[in-house]
C-alpha cells in the first residue's frame, strides 16, 4: 500500500471518479479504492443475515452515541488510525467476547477456592459468570466473577463446597456492552 503525505491534488477529495475509483476521507487521510461492482445475483441467506446484523449494529451505534455517557466511553476508545466512536460501537456490536483460558488450578471444591478466566473483547467485557454443575447435572453454584486489575482476567471465588469433582461441568459465560454472549463449558 502506498502512502502519500501532503498531496494537494487528493487532499480533501471525496467521491467517485470515472466510475472506477472512490475517494473518501477518514480522519486526516484520503483513502482511494476501486469502485464497487454491481451484480445481478440474488443475495445468499448468509449475505442477508450479515446485512441484517450490520443494520442492527448501525442502529445500536446511533443509540449509543445519542447517550452522552455511552458516547464518552466509545469516544475514549478512539485510536490514531481514524476510528470513530461510531465505528468502534459498530465493531463492538458485531463481535462477542473471546474466552481464551480457564485456569482451574486452585479449584478443589472447597469454599474460598478460585477459578481464573481470561476474557477479552474488542471494546470491553461487561460481565463474566461461572456455573458449576455436578456430573448428574445438579447445580452446585453459580455467580459472577470479579475483574482483575490486569484488565484481562476474571476471578470467581467458590461459596459452596463441592465434594466430588469427577464429571463436573464448569460453564463460563462472558458478555460485552451490547449484550453479545460467548459460552464455554469444561468438564472435570
Amino acid at each position: 500500500m502506498a502512502r502519500v503525505k501532503n498531496n494537494i491534488i487528493t487532499q480533501g477529495l471525496s467521491g467517485t471518479i470515472g466510475g472506477t475509483l472512490v475517494f473518501r476521507q477518514v480522519g486526516d487521510r484520503t483513502i482511494v479504492s476501486a469502485a464497487p461492482r454491481e451484480t445481478d445475483k440474488a443475495p445468499t441467506t448468509k449475505q442477508l443475515a450479515q446485512r441484517e446484523q450490520f443494520q442492527q449494529a448501525a442502529l445500536y451505534a446511533k443509540a449509543q452515541l445519542a447517550d452522552p455517557a455511552s458516547k464518552a466511553e466509545y469516544e475514549a476508545a478512539r485510536d490514531e488510525d481514524g476510528g470513530t466512536a461510531y465505528t468502534i460501537a459498530v465493531a463492538d456490536f458485531m463481535q462477542a467476547p473471546d474466552i481464551h483460558e480457564i485456569d482451574l488450578t486452585y479449584y478443589t471444591g472447597k469454599i474460598g477456592d478460585t477459578l481464573r478466566v481470561r476474557v477479552t473483547d474488542d471494546f470491553r467485557v461487561q460481565a463474566v459468570t461461572v456455573r458449576i454443575e455436578n456430573g448428574d447435572g445438579t447445580l452446585v453454584e453459580e455467580g459472577a466473577a470479579v475483574p482483575n486489575a490486569n484488565g484481562l482476567d476474571w476471578t470467581f471465588t467458590a461459596k459452596k463446597a463441592n465434594a466430588s469433582l469427577v464429571g463436573d461441568k464448569i460453564t463460563i459465560r462472558a458478555t460485552d456492552k451490547p449484550g453479545n454472549l460467548n459460552t464455554t463449558t469444561r468438564t472435570l
